[in-house]
């Protein structure tokens, strides 16, 4: 919840001189409050540059105060939507089948998901790190097409908190998620405390495709860096 729209109209003229450059295999994907999205969407006519909604409904209209259905988001070019943040489900409580709901949709809608799994930190001292993962990824995924997906893994306790999950680990659960989807060239993300001084390391893991940005993507000096990866 950053940015109105002139906000967003500062932060694009200063990020997009910083990523013209980018490699052709890398795809930058921004997902602003809603109300910022027509915004963004007059500067995103780039191959390299794409936008996503921070969230997604699983019907086209009616009575769901406060939610947005895919043919609002793609009248203003959202590409992408995700579902099934830390967040909501912490705060909102959103079940497994609500976010499976969300991303089924979406997919049906022509969009990709980002779908977001992971942890907190109470189940992970408990050893019970891969169990909630597994849980997540087979009930949240149920359905849906894995060459229109993208999961990221993004650790609760390692989300706005500074702690950063050891890239060895993050990689080790990115593994299980791709077996457990069982298609090998699906995406899979990291998120949580992703910066500057840690996206090379992140980025040079076997099963680490991508990253889902927080804190950092409000600089546009920082998410610059971290998108020129090396």
């Amino acid at each position: 919840m950053h940015m109105t729209c002139a906000e967003t109209k500062n932060y694009l003229e200063e990020f997009l001189p910083l990523i013209k450059d980018i490699p052709d295999d890398r795809k930058i994907v921004i997902a602003p409050p809603f109300t910022a999205i027509s915004t963004f969407s007059s500067f995103s006519n780039f191959d390299y540059l794409d936008i996503a909604s921070q969230n997604i409904h699983w019907e086209e209209q009616g009575a769901f105060t406060a939610e947005i259905s895919p043919k609002m988001l793609i009248e203003h070019n959202v590409k992408y939507a995700i579902v099934g943040h830390s967040e909501p489900r912490k705060y909102f409580s959103e079940s497994d089948e609500q976010i499976n709901k969300r991303a089924v949709f979406a997919q049906s809608s022509g969009l990709t998901p980002i779908v977001c799994v992971g942890e907190t930190l109470e189940q992970r001292e408990r050893g019970e790190a891969d169990r909630v993962i597994t849980r997540q990824v087979e009930q949240g995924l149920e359905n849906t097409d894995p060459s229109n997906l993208i999961v990221a893994y993004e650790p609760i306790w390692a989300i706005g908190t500074g702690k950063t999950c050891e890239a060895k680990d993050a990689n080790k659960i990115c593994s299980l998620i791709r077996k457990l989807i069982g298609f090998n060239d699906v995406i899979i993300q990291y998120g949580g405390s992703v910066k500057p001084n840690n996206i090379d390391e992140i980025m040079s893991m076997t099963d680490i495709n991508g990253v889902l940005v927080g804190g950092s993507s409000l600089d546009p000096f920082s998410f610059s860096r971290i998108a020129n990866y090396e």
